[in-house]
């Protein structure tokens, strides 16, 4: 527990202490909230409109689920 405390207070005053730091650091998090809310949205958008272009697909597919499920 005292290691961990230790860890903890060596990382809080290191980013107490940053100045230009703490800026580049919110600059780094918001481009990687972006990025990953952008890939989500774009790239691995996959739901059932997505995947399945026609009604018969669609229908088919929950078909075959709907008897995998019994």
């Amino acid at each position: 527990m005292n290691f961990l405390k230790s860890v903890f207070n060596l990382y809080y005053d290191g980013f107490r202490n940053l100045t230009i730091g703490k800026s580049l650091w919110k600059i780094v998090i918001i481009k990687l909230i972006t990025i990953l809310v952008v890939l989500n949205i774009f790239v691995y958008d996959k739901n059932f409109k997505s995947e399945y272009k026609t009604k018969e697909e669609k229908q088919d597919f929950v078909y075959k689920n709907m008897i995998k499920g019994n």
